[in-house]
């Protein structure tokens, strides 16, 4: 299967695209653990971004606050 099927088929049956399912699923992991009282910094290392920043840009552009 080429790359563009997979996509293709992945947005038809998901609905959304796959990066865009990562974002979501990885955001719902952060809100988990942001109410647990987990640290930014611990969370968005283990999510798998760069910096405590980069996480807060991304989380806040997802979620729509801080």
């Amino acid at each position: 299967m080429s790359r563009a099927v997979f996509f293709e088929r992945f947005k038809r049956e998901i609905g959304m695209t796959p990066s865009d399912y990562m974002t979501s699923w990885r955001m719902a992991l952060a809100k988990q653990q942001l109410l647990q009282g987990a640290v930014v910094s611990e969370i968005a290392e283990q999510i798998g971004y760069g910096s405590a920043s980069a996480f807060t840009a991304a989380f806040k552009r997802h979620v729509g606050i801080p």
